[in-house]
């Protein structure tokens, strides 16, 4: 449930959060005040060894050991076993020995920084990344999301909200328990695509896909809209749970499902862009919608701002700031 004072999709570190101070005074990593550690509060490979066995198995990649020791310390009252790494070599060892559930992963690392280290650990099956960047740095949060991870935390930011992002992503990835009932939905077929929301499992022509969480999400969320046209705000409430965010995030995730789903993502016929206002699903694979003139039209390619580039879903305005809302 949200902390009062804090909505799960609003990212962190708005204005009011920035810390005062001259220009030269270092920005403090969190928005929240981290917690005291308690007496005799386990270590992290304590807490991975010795967790109780519904809890979910996190390593956190960060080479600011106060960021790890927080960010540990709000995931294991959280109920989670936690192991650390401080530089991408160290993180795909430990990844390789234990596979984690999810991974907390630092976008600037020693040794090896936090985007090869995405590639490498998706490479080597699916394990859902939440990844840690610098405010502002929007082209690093684009190819953090290119390369698989499921979302990403600004700096500064609130471990609260952290902890809130980690257990929505989960919820998501992991398979059922033994007697655990979910709400009911049958398989979603259309266009040779066929998605089992129960077992999160999805296939193209008989062939499974290899879906990351969000991805999953959107499929199934346009596959039991066929033929209706979203807006990425709307996207962004129904598949993230967000009324806050970045929208590119749902234009970023839109080009890598083409990319899994379409014959060729240059002329989608299956996710389809509407000019001005957002996406829609062809269940039937229908016209291309970029016309005789296929990829050559501009409205055949969504830009970094969505459909309408460069000014996003209506074609003139791009996003407000944080909010990820439409500008006026």
């Amino acid at each position: 449930m949200p902390y009062p004072s804090q909505s799960p999709g609003r990212p962190a570190g708005g204005p009011q959060d920035r810390p005062t101070g001259g220009p030269d005074q270092p920005r403090a990593p969190f928005t929240d005040p981290a917690p005291a550690p308690s007496a005799g509060a386990p270590s992290a490979a304590a807490s991975a060894a010795g967790a109780p066995s519904g809890a979910a198995r996190i390593l956190v990649v960060d080479d600011d050991p106060t960021v790890a020791e927080v960010v540990s310390g709000y995931l294991q009252r959280a109920g989670h076993a936690v192991d650390r790494a401080a530089d991408g070599p160290t993180a795909l060892a430990r990844a390789t020995a234990h596979r984690p559930d999810l991974v907390v992963l630092d976008l600037m690392l020693p040794g090896m920084d936090g985007l090869e280290v995405c590639r490498r650990m998706r490479a080597q099956g699916p394990v859902p990344v939440i990844m840690l960047t610098a405010r502002g740095d929007e082209d690093d949060r684009i190819l953090g999301l290119e390369v698989g991870a499921d979302d990403y935390v600004t700096k500064p930011f609130s471990p609260r909200e952290l902890v809130l992002r980690v257990e929505s992503v989960l919820r998501r990835s992991r398979p059922p328990a033994f007697g655990e009932v979910r709400p009911p939905g049958g398989l979603l077929r259309a266009a040779g695509l066929t998605v089992d929301p129960g077992a999160r499992r999805a296939t193209k022509a008989g062939a499974e896909l290899s879906l990351t969480v969000r991805e999953f999400d959107l499929l199934a969320f346009f596959l039991r809209n066929p033929g209706r046209a979203f807006g990425r705000e709307e996207l962004m409430r129904e598949v993230w749970g967000w009324d806050f965010g970045d929208l590119s995030t749902v234009t970023v995730h839109v080009r890598r499902l083409r990319g899994k789903i379409e014959d060729d993502p240059a002329r989608p016929r299956l996710i389809q862009t509407v000019w001005g206002v957002g996406y829609r699903m062809d269940a039937e694979g229908g016209a291309d919608p970029a016309g005789p003139a296929g990829a050559s039209d501009p409205r055949a390619a969504d830009g970094p701002n969505g459909p309408g580039a460069p000014g996003g879903p209506s074609g003139a305005a791009g996003t407000s700031g944080a909010s990820g809302r439409a500008a006026p």
